[in-house]
């Protein structure tokens, strides 16, 4: 098995949305705001090779929206898939999956591109499977008023006509052992219903992509919950129950938003839970 972090690209947040009820004054210490309380964010994916499988977890936001939709983020810098892709020696059309953590835009849209026409929609990625749950794609479907901005119809309806969506068991508790794609996936609702962390073995390490649950290191202590996240007293008790597992087991944690630290482990401290290294993608996948 081998690792690639995948670059899809960089924008920015409002430092309030992402922080919740924590006061900037706080939250600033860690995550600087610009002029307009925007924060950095990155959108870092991870390929995993494995025999013959190629996974893609997530995807980012893709390029398909509107100037006008773009404009909201801010983007920045001059990341892609592709070019991330090829600098590790693949393309698109080598990906045998995508993993999907859950279906906001910023996670599935890079899955679905304009067809050639400009018609309408097909899969960005055409020789792979697209992997959500079915409690999630019925959330993201027939979405509630407070996400439905988050999910768009054109994100996530041409993974099912085009008849590449499959779907993960679902465990009877948070974890679901031995999935088909090779790695354990703990399952966590208080961000969005059924979100999906891959937790990977690799090199005698274990490396768990954090997604939505732990967002960058600035979100370490436990009320530092996203004013996105749907049930914000379910994802304080599902952070604090994993980031003490994950000290006391020295988990690598694989940070997909935070622009400027990619992995990270966490130990106890007389202040709960607290950051104890900080790593690159380079030092701990190659």
């Amino acid at each position: 098995m081998n690792l690639y972090p995948i670059h899809a690209g960089h924008f920015k947040l409002d430092g309030g949305a992402m922080f919740g009820v924590v006061p900037k004054s706080i939250w600033q210490k860690t995550n600087p705001a610009d002029t307009n309380n925007l924060i950095d964010i990155a959108s870092r994916c991870l390929l995993i090779e494995d025999g013959n499988q190629l996974i893609l977890i997530d995807s980012g936001m893709g390029n398909k929206q509107s100037d006008k939709f773009f404009g909201y983020y801010n983007l920045w810098g001059d990341f892609s898939l592709d070019k991330s892709l090829k600098s590790c020696g693949f393309h698109r059309d080598d990906i045998t999956d995508v993993f999907l953590t859950h279906l906001h835009f910023d996670h599935c849209g890079g899955s679905i591109q304009r067809n050639k026409n400009g018609t309408g929609y097909e899969p960005a990625f055409k020789n792979a499977h697209f992997w959500s749950n079915q409690d999630h794609w019925q959330w993201a479907t027939q979405p509630n008023r407070r996400e439905k901005a988050s999910f768009l119809k054109e994100n996530i309806l041409p993974m099912e006509e085009c008849g590449q969506l499959k779907f993960t068991a679902i465990p009877h508790g948070d974890i679901l052992n031995n999935s088909e794609l090779g790695f354990d996936i703990l399952f966590v609702d208080g961000h969005t219903d059924k979100q999906m962390l891959p937790i990977i073995t690799y090199k005698g390490k274990t490396i768990v992509f954090m997604a939505d649950l732990l967002p960058t290191v600035g979100h370490l202590p436990l009320p530092y919950v996203m004013g996105y996240d749907t049930r914000p007293l379910l994802t304080l008790n599902e952070k604090e129950n994993f980031l003490n597992i994950a000290a006391e087991k020295g988990y690598y944690l694989f940070l997909e938003h935070d622009a400027h630290n990619e992995i990270i482990t966490v130990k106890n401290t007389e202040k709960g839970v607290r950051l104890n290294t900080v790593h690159t993608s380079e030092e701990i996948l190659n």
